[in-house]
């Protein structure tokens, strides 16, 4: 691992980050910072300036123009405590390493998620795969987190009971529920951490892996603030546009004229200010 963790990073490594009821999140160790990212990117034309603002415009550079590899050099391992109906969700991001606990080798735990109240919510109408912000009734709500409680119990009972005859852990298990708690080992780079962070931030993820997912980013936003920032402004914070919707902008752009010092004096550099000017050159030109 690195050599050069900061003090503030260190204090990060085996903090246990409480996650919905039983969950947590806990960073095992890291590889790498800001630093790492800029070395890696340098090494192809030379050692180069080491300004911190130098730093900041290159990493800005990297990852406004999709020149990714240097963030692969930089690596996060977590531990997470997780529901398994979680977990099958987070599974299908699959350029990390994983290893899970096994309900093979180990029995399993009576820890199972019951969501918040304000959580159980009606399906929506919208977003075929998720909830809808209005509440389901109370009534039901109560009666949906009994009969959650209820089966989870005698469930787990039957599940020692046959534990405890001597049947096969491995066939034991096979009825436990979804909600039952899992552990695993999560080793995974920079870049396509950010790009699972992208996905799992985002208003229509699941509410239970953006939860996660928040605790992570701050994790990342402390140990890379600089690429945290670049991420911000490009990726997370950023829109996408078809061409299609190209040419639609094209009509607005028709008065348009290079001013950079407006640009500047708004917050980008002299470099973001050209490369914003081209682009909407590029959308005028279409």
């Amino acid at each position: 691992m690195a050599q050069d963790k900061s003090e503030d990073a260190e204090k990060l490594i085996g903090k246990e980050f409480k996650v919905l009821d039983h969950g947590f999140v806990r960073l095992v160790d890291f590889m790498g910072d800001d630093g790492a990212i800029v070395q890696a990117a340098r090494v192809s034309y030379g050692k180069g300036t080491k300004k911190v603002s130098r730093d900041r415009e290159l990493i800005r550079y990297l990852l406004g123009h999709q020149h990714t590899s240097p963030f692969e050099m930089v690596e996060f391992k977590f531990h997470v405590k997780l529901p398994i109906f979680v977990a099958r969700q987070w599974i299908r991001h699959r350029t990390a390493n994983v290893n899970e606990y096994s309900g093979r080798y180990s029995v399993m735990k009576e820890e199972f998620y019951q969501p918040e109240p304000g959580q159980i919510r009606l399906q929506s109408d919208i977003n075929k795969q998720g909830r809808s912000e209005q509440q389901f009734p109370a009534d039901l709500q109560e009666d949906f987190l009994n009969h959650s409680s209820d089966i989870q119990k005698r469930v787990y009972e039957k599940y020692n009971h046959y534990i405890t005859a001597g049947l096969a852990r491995e066939l034991a298990r096979i009825n436990l529920p979804l909600s039952l708690y899992t552990e695993w080992y999560w080793k995974i780079d920079l870049h396509n951490l950010l790009h699972f962070l992208r996905l799992r931030m985002d208003p229509h993820a699941q509410y239970e892996i953006r939860q996660y997912a928040i605790v992570m980013a701050e994790i990342v936003k402390a140990i890379c603030p600089i690429s945290w920032e670049a991420f911000e402004d490009y990726i997370l914070n950023a829109q996408r546009f078809s061409a299609t919707e190209l040419r639609i902008l094209k009509a607005t752009l028709s008065g348009f004229t290079r001013d950079k010092s407006a640009l500047v004096a708004a917050g980008l550099s002299t470099l973001e200010a050209d490369e914003f000017l081209d682009k909407l050159e590029k959308i005028r030109d279409l």
